[in-house]
């Protein structure tokens, strides 16, 4: 369904172990552990009894993470048994193939918002409405809303990832004299202080046309909220809407400043995801700043020189505004699913929403939770500390825009959003166009539902 991004999530668990390795070593000393919170601890109850089918997209690392929660459960619900299976990237095909033959699994995990919709308006998922008051114990409201269709609650966001995120090169900051920034507006006026000093500021990967999206995305999300932004990805508001005209004009204010992104526009049209990234931590290095997602630190450790802290490191995306949009997340996650119902699978599903579950598998890394009980010193090193801690104090909380839009508009390489976006990279000043170019892909979109 997202074939890109699956890509890149199988490359990134399978690398996932020994990247790990590398970041504690470097870490060490640097952060504890520590257990989490004890809130809303899951008691023990051996009347609960059953057995538990769970399909899911872990493989590898995260296989063996995952299972590692299925024994914390156990140690509770000794009478429980759950049985998991990795399906990969193919568990949508998967769950559909299984749905369609009336056996899909007990419970699973799917990566894609609209998927859960979808088996919702089909009548296959069942409410998880008893785990309400678990979630609403351990997560603030913005996280619960992610699970719910239509105002009831199907899902619960287990497994969550930090888009907004931005990556830099420590020690070209150092050189220009400049602090990592915390607003946009400090960061586009230190861009002109970085190229003065002899390295661009900006490496985009333009010819990933979804690495262009994320970056509308949080730019959108962090003016506007999370309101307008539910609104635009469910092409409530057109895109010709003057809210879409003034994150146009933030998001030109970087691709427009073409003398300082590396290899200018041309360049970045023809650079994709990964190796912007690469070209920011390369030495001598390319660029100063990364906009992407809290996945870019496998990609350095694994094809550049750089060690963290030291060489790189990441703050949240700048905030646009000083208001309660300037701490908004986009994520996209693992939303666990129940095709049936009995005790067990309540059992677990609540289990799940404990800091305890969260805990296991954050200490291990390569995992982000949105449970406000889980601190930042679980995480195995500053890194993930600093791009998955911010999840838990999040109060708006959006799903990324792109995987709840029909795929013909929000992901389909060289067209709809991404090949547009990408006509915006190569045209920055015109916006008006671009507007309408993107109005009428979206009414074609959401017309034809594909």
């Amino acid at each position: 369904m997202r074939e890109i991004r699956s890509r890149r999530r199988a490359a990134r668990s399978a690398a996932l172990a020994g990247v790990l390795a590398v970041l504690v070593a470097v870490a060490a000393g640097c952060g504890g552990g520590g257990g989490g919170s004890n809130n809303n601890t899951t008691t023990g109850n051996s009347s609960v009894s059953g057995s538990i089918k769970f399909w899911g997209i872990w493989a590898a690392s995260e296989q063996k993470a995952f299972q590692k929660v299925i024994d914390g459960f156990h140690t509770q619900y000794p009478n429980v048994t759950v049985t998991y299976s990795s399906k990969g990237n193919d568990i949508p095909t998967v769950l559909s193939t299984a749905i369609s033959g009336g056996n899909p699994p007990d419970m699973a995990d799917v990566a894609q918002p609209g998927l859960v919709k979808q088996f919702v308006q089909q009548g296959k998922l069942k409410p998880i409405n008893y785990a309400k008051s678990a979630i609403g114990a351990n997560f603030s409201p913005a996280w619960e809303k992610l699970g719910e269709v239509n105002g009831k609650l199907y899902a619960l966001l287990y497994k969550a990832s930090n888009k907004s995120t931005l990556w830099y090169n420590v020690n070209v900051l150092k050189q220009a004299g400049v602090a990592a920034p915390k607003t946009w507006s400090q960061m586009v006026k230190e861009a002109k202080t970085i190229k003065a000093s002899g390295t661009p500021a900006y490496s985009l990967c333009g010819a990933s046309g979804w690495t262009l999206t994320d970056i509308f995305e949080n730019l959108y999300l962090r003016r506007w909220g999370q309101a307008k932004y539910d609104q635009l990805s469910a092409h409530q508001i057109k895109w010709t809407d003057p809210t879409v005209t003034k994150s146009l004009q933030d998001m030109a204010q970087v691709i427009g400043d073409t003398g300082n992104v590396y290899g200018g526009t041309s360049g970045a049209l023809q650079t994709d995801y990964p190796t912007c990234v690469d070209y920011n931590f390369a030495t001598p290095p390319k660029a100063a700043f990364n906009l992407q997602g809290d996945f870019v630190s496998l990609e350095i450790l694994q094809n550049t020189k750089s060690k963290p802290v030291k060489d790189f490191n990441v703050v949240p995306f700048p905030a646009i505004t000083s208001g309660a949009n300037a701490k908004a997340v986009e994520t996209g996650g693992d939303l666990i699913i129940a095709f049936r119902d009995s005790p067990a699978i309540e059992a677990f599903m609540k289990y799940l929403t404990t800091p305890q579950a969260a805990t296991i598998w954050a200490k291990l890394g390569g995992f982000g939770s949105g449970n406000k009980h889980v601190p930042a010193s679980v995480y195995p090193d500053p890194i993930t500390a600093a791009t998955e801690a911010p999840l838990a104090g999040a109060t708006s909380v959006a799903f990324d825009m792109s995987d709840n839009q029909p795929a013909a508009f929000g992901a389909t390489t060289g067209q709809g959003e991404w090949g547009i976006f990408q006509k915006f990279l190569q045209n920055p000043s015109n916006i008006s166009s671009i507007q309408q170019q993107l109005e009428s892909a979206a009414a074609k979109a959401y017309k034809s539902g594909k």
